[in-house]
């Protein structure tokens, strides 16, 4: 059996507590702990989205950090700290960003929380 890094380990294990939009498309930046709360900093990898590979583009720096609620670790309350990135046409001028249906329309959490929620209250 062939040696295993850690860095696979890492996503694997963060694949079993994270969204997997999260874990395929953002780096993890930071984390802090305070007051019952877990805070987890993320940005959005500088990979261009598949609808935009047929055009010039260019990463733009990033949008304004969002915040939305996961589901609880540890007795914690967890907060995902996100920064999507942006993109510009070189040749257009037009700014692109990916589309991301993660949230749950009308909350401030993981579409899978708010799925897991709504279960619970039936």
């Amino acid at each position: 059996m062939g040696k295993i890094k850690f860095v696979e380990i890492s996503k694997e294990l963060l694949s079993l507590l994270l969204p997997d939009f999260l874990v395929d498309h953002f780096s993890f930046i930071t984390s802090s702990s305070t007051e019952g709360k877990l805070r987890l900093h993320f940005e959005e990898k500088n990979i261009v989205p598949d609808n935009f590979r047929t055009r010039k583009v260019e990463s733009k720096g990033f949008h304004k950090e969002i915040i939305i609620e996961d589901f609880p670790l540890r007795g914690k309350l967890v907060y995902l700290h996100l920064k999507r990135r942006r993109w510009r046409d070189v040749d257009t001028g037009e700014t692109l960003q990916r589309d991301w249906n993660n949230v749950a329309k009308g909350t401030r959490m993981t579409a899978e929380f708010a799925a897991f929620l709504k279960e619970i209250n039936r």
